[in-house]
């Protein structure tokens, strides 16, 4: 029987855990890690959640600025499986944007689809900023999408 390394035994949950370990220990803040590995903050939340790939260099980055186990640096390069529950979350936040995706997601299809035609917005080639915006009303969160239009194609 071959011996196992650590790489081979972590995965990409157990590395989360490492990092959110990591960032309370050390006081950081997901903009924090951001600015400091060169990667917006909702890229590095996403990836740091095992939903996107580091390259080599950004797994290098967040590994010293984190001080994980070497080993930890491959299993934030391997390519994610995109797996969450598809049950209703029961999360405040995280159920209001499934709300809001409910409410007005075929809005946004439509108007999509007139825009541009029959098609949609890659989450791939994608950005998202999380924003305040001061409001006499009280503070309003800003959430801006931007994903490359991908046009169907005909068979």
């Amino acid at each position: 029987m071959k011996d196992l390394s650590l790489t081979d035994m972590l995965d990409k949950e157990d590395v989360t855990a490492m990092i959110i370990v990591a960032k309370k220990k050390a006081g950081l803040t997901w903009a924090g890690i951001a600015e400091s590995i060169g990667m917006s903050p909702v890229w590095t939340h996403s990836a740091c959640m095992g939903m996107n790939a580091f390259s080599a260099e950004k797994a290098a980055a967040l590994v010293a600025l984190l001080d994980l186990p070497a080993e930890a640096a491959a299993v934030l390069e391997e390519s994610p499986t995109k797996v969450w529950e598809q049950t209703v979350p029961t999360d405040p936040c995280i159920y209001r944007l499934y709300e809001i995706v409910g409410v007005y997601g075929p809005t946004i299809k439509a108007l999509i689809h007139e825009e541009f035609g029959d098609g949609i917005m890659s989450a791939i080639d994608f950005d998202m900023s999380v924003t305040r915006v001061p409001s006499e009303k009280g503070d309003r969160v800003k959430v801006e999408m931007s994903g490359k239009y991908l046009a169907y194609n005909a068979w």
